[in-house]
């Protein structure tokens, strides 16, 4: 059962209709596919030095680059931000934007996707294990 829908109009409720999801944050993916292993490690290295507008960002909570183990030229950087309107409004309209696009302006046109999605009530994370 999903958590909170219970007696909310049958075993899902109004899933999708009434539900109120408690939206904390947005998460940005930005999907990259590059053209070989060398300008993978370039992306990678580029985030680097992009990560520390990150960090200095208020608007910014967290971040991720990943790389796909089955397609190595795919990368994709997960941003979860305070809200799509900080996002755009503020970090793009303030002092660490510049830097960061410096860092990966070279990157653009290999971007597949750049979306903000919003966190549903589906999801869990388990403790690490020891």
């Amino acid at each position: 059962m999903v958590a909170g829908m219970a007696g909310q109009g049958g075993e899902f409720g109004n899933f999708g209709r009434n539900l109120k999801w408690r939206i904390v944050m947005i998460v940005e993916y930005i999907r990259y596919v590059v053209a070989n292993e060398a300008r993978g490690i370039e992306l990678r290295a580029a985030y680097v030095l992009a990560s520390q507008q990150l960090d200095a960002a208020p608007e910014c909570l967290a971040y991720e680059l990943t790389q796909c183990e089955e397609d190595p030229k795919s990368w994709i950087l997960r941003i979860e931000w305070r809200s799509t309107e900080e996002h755009l409004h503020g970090f793009r309209k303030g002092p660490h934007f510049p830097g960061f696009l410096d860092a990966i302006r070279s990157f653009m046109p290999e971007i597949a996707e750049m979306r903000h999605y919003r966190v549903t009530d589906v999801q869990a994370r388990k403790a690490k294990r020891s």
